[in-house]
């Protein structure tokens, strides 16, 4: 089967979000693309020393870009309400940020009313500013809370009446409506050993980003391996990889990188994963454009690279 081929939304500061999301979204569907994504960032700290830096690295400054950010699943409904066909994925929502059941609820409504196109790729988070800011558990429990959201997305989702139960919350016997449209498929971000046996455990599969594709391909042979030893089928353990595209020129200014240059040497690159069992991958051309015009044009010439090898 072809490398199923998605593309970010437009969804930050570099963007006029009220109108360059929807003209994006039926420029995708137009080209071609199979899926359109939307990732969550609810605040920029003004103190970015220590901890507080970007992906929990010390000192490290956040992008300028994170200033403003559209919220995950609001652009996703835009998206969804000037589209037909194309599948709505989050890279990533951190449920850890949210009620569990409302995030259930919510999933499932935009599922139900997209027609079945909701891929939840999911992760535990890392910045303790938005932790502080909005999680009900702390920072410190958030391999729970993600686990206390797939046990409460399961029961939301299943049959009426639905009941829960845990030392948090409780829903007594009760009907919840609309339930999704398909069984929405879970991707599960990280690479640890705890995110590693969960995806192996209960996830349809891998979302992992930053890493080369040879890593990626070695790690999902590994990720099957663990789903054979927890009793499950390894063909069900799949894999969307997000790529990251920071520059579209011929020559990249610091020589060849993962995911970086030319379609051409994308194309390479999206060659191995596919070799290896990949089976889907969405880029950001977001951040290589300087308005939505660009995004457009650099999204159409990396799907046409990317169909023209065969991929």
């Amino acid at each position: 089967m072809p490398l199923k081929l998605g593309v970010n939304l437009p969804q930050d500061s570099l963007y006029d979000l009220t109108t360059d999301v929807v003209k994006f979204a039926r420029a995708a569907e137009e080209i071609g693309y199979d899926s359109l994504w939307a990732y969550e960032r609810i605040l920029m700290p003004v103190d970015q020393s220590g901890p507080h830096g970007l992906y929990n690295i010390p000192d490290m400054p956040w992008f300028d870009r994170y200033e403003s950010t559209g919220e995950a699943l609001v652009t996703l409904a835009m998206a969804a309400a000037v589209t037909e066909r194309i599948e709505l994925g989050t890279g990533v929502l951190v449920p850890p940020l949210h009620t569990p059941f409302r995030l259930a609820r919510t999933l499932a409504t935009l599922d139900h009313q997209s027609g079945g196109r909701v891929i939840a790729g999911l992760g535990v988070g890392w910045s303790i500013d938005e932790f502080d800011a909005a999680a009900p558990r702390p920072y410190s429990e958030r391999g729970t809370a993600l686990d206390e959201f797939l046990d409460m997305a399961s029961a939301v989702w299943g049959p009426d009446p639905v009941s829960f139960d845990n030392d948090r919350y409780r829903i007594a016997p009760a009907t919840v409506r609309p339930k999704p449209a398909r069984q929405i498929p879970i991707y599960l971000g990280g690479l640890g050993p705890a995110a590693l046996r969960r995806i192996a455990r209960r996830g349809t599969g891998w979302l992992p980003t930053g890493i080369p594709p040879e890593q990626v391909v070695a790690q999902l042979a590994q990720l099957r391996e663990m789903a054979a030893e927890a009793a499950r089928d390894p063909a069900e353990i799949n894999c969307i990889v997000q790529v990251a595209v920071q520059d579209l020129s011929e020559v990249p200014a610091q020589g060849r990188q993962p995911f970086a240059g030319s379609p051409k040497q994308l194309v390479e690159d999206l060659a191995v994963l596919a070799e290896g069992g990949v089976h889907h991958v969405y880029v950001t051309t977001t951040v290589a454009s300087k308005d939505v015009n660009e995004l457009i044009d650099n999204s159409a010439a990396v799907h046409e690279a990317v169909r023209g090898a065969g991929l």
